[in-house]
């Protein structure tokens, strides 16, 4: 195989075990939290199972690069890779390059939420199978809004009020690191998803309508957009336009922020034996903005099949493996990573020692999704030209207005040239 001398000479990290083969596989890490450690764990239970031996190959922590590599990988038609990790909304770009997991997954597909296998279905061809969905939280420091008497909000508005107060209040008690708000503010499409959240709270949209109409440029889209732009200098530290996931876990782990929006996976780390924040913060649904509603991105991860393996049973046999009832209850405890099967979310265990997991299924029911389906085979291109509008307004290189219509020339542009 020339595996590890194509990941050698891409100077990426190999994890393997020994052991007796049946068959090589190879698998793609995630991209954030404690990915390689619980993979490799599931792994090891897997090889035992079936005897096969899988190596995974870890991945950029940024989404859209780890996007970029698989492209150059698949597009090169590569069989040193035979599973893919995906995020929910790459299944229209990549299905081309995927097998089609029907047939092999009849008998379990009835056990996962149907949104998630209808993101993950492509004319008919279903081209990844779910490992886990998501939904962001707003976490909030339990001991500091006790300590000033503040409810959890509810509102942006409130948000913005409560984190000033504490923060302003810390920092002259001496504590001059403390932060009001961290999120992820760098241009890649983690901003997307925290901008999404902004705009469809505020009633302004989904960027482009599901029937693919250019929605986006609209003052309710604006004023949320300014909001943000506001935060930044004042409740959230300059460094922000640069904070990805991990960043924002950084700062608020370390017990330098009151409030912070993350995905699922950041309760587990925070509550972990060596935190400064542990059994000191809860998480909520994110605030609500002018629309009068709270919007949670979805996301989630999915396991896709390349077409190029040389080893697609193995492969298979795999993406059932980490699906499973077990291996997502697992994830669930272990990190809280959200099933993608329903019936998780009333498991006694998992609602006595994973809470957040347990409440968030209503969450991930009423999740709003990217324009992925709508834009077709340039969601990429689109969500590339939507997160450089707002980190240029949030760096206050332009204002929302001016920066939202350019955005809708350059979607207009795309448009025209890739979905109808």
């Amino acid at each position: 195989m020339l595996t590890r001398k194509l990941i050698a000479a891409l100077g990426m990290t190999v994890f393997a075990v020994p052991g007796a083969i049946a068959a090589e596989i190879s698998i793609v890490s995630g991209s954030v939290g404690p990915d390689i450690a619980e993979l490799r764990a599931q792994l090891d239970e897997f090889e035992k199972q079936s005897q096969h031996k899988v190596t995974i190959v870890e991945m950029p922590a940024s989404t859209t690069d780890q996007f970029g590599q698989y492209r150059l990988w698949l597009s090169a038609q590569n069989a040193d890779i035979d599973v893919y990790r995906t995020d929910v909304i790459w299944a229209g770009q990549l299905a081309q390059h995927f097998v089609d997991l029907t047939e092999p997954m009849k008998d379990v597909v009835g056990d996962h939420l149907p949104s998630v296998i209808a993101s993950q279905t492509v004319n008919g061809k279903l081209v990844a199978f779910p490992m886990f969905t998501d939904a962001p939280a707003l976490y909030y420091r339990t001991d500091l809004l006790e300590k000033y008497g503040k409810e959890p909000p509810k509102t942006w508005e409130e948000l913005t009020a409560t984190a000033k107060e504490i923060q302003d209040a810390e920092r002259a008690a001496g504590n001059t690191g403390m932060n009001g708000f961290v999120f992820q503010g760098a241009p890649y499409e983690g901003l997307t998803c925290d901008a999404l959240e902004w705009v469809a709270s505020s009633g302004g949209g989904q960027i482009v309508s599901p029937e693919g109409d250019i929605t986006i440029n609209n003052p309710q889209a604006v004023a949320a957009l300014e909001m943000a732009k506001g935060w930044v200098g004042t409740i959230a530290p300059a460094g922000v336009l640069a904070y990805q996931e991990e960043e924002s876990r950084g700062v608020w782990q370390t017990g330098n922020a009151v409030f912070m929006r993350n995905w699922p996976y950041a309760y587990a780390l925070g509550n972990g034996a060596d935190s400064p924040i542990k059994g000191k913060f809860e998480a909520v649904p994110l605030p609500a903005g002018s629309g009068g509603s709270s919007a949670a991105c979805l996301g989630g991860w999915n396991l896709a099949v390349s077409e190029y393996s040389q080893e697609k049973e193995a492969a298979i046999e795999l993406v059932r493996f980490l699906a499973a009832p077990e291996q997502q209850k697992a994830r669930a405890l272990g990190n809280a990573r959200l099933p993608t099967i329903p019936a998780l979310y009333e498991d006694a265990e998992i609602k006595e020692k994973a809470p957040l997991v347990a409440a968030w299924g209503q969450v991930v029911a009423a999740a709003v999704p990217r324009p992925s389906a709508a834009t077709q085979g340039q969601y990429n291109e689109v969500s590339q030209n939507f997160w450089t509008a707002v980190n240029e307004t949030l760096a206050g290189r332009g204002d929302a207005a001016s920066n939202l219509q350019r955005l809708e020339s350059q979607l207009r542009r795309l448009k025209r040239n890739a979905w109808k």
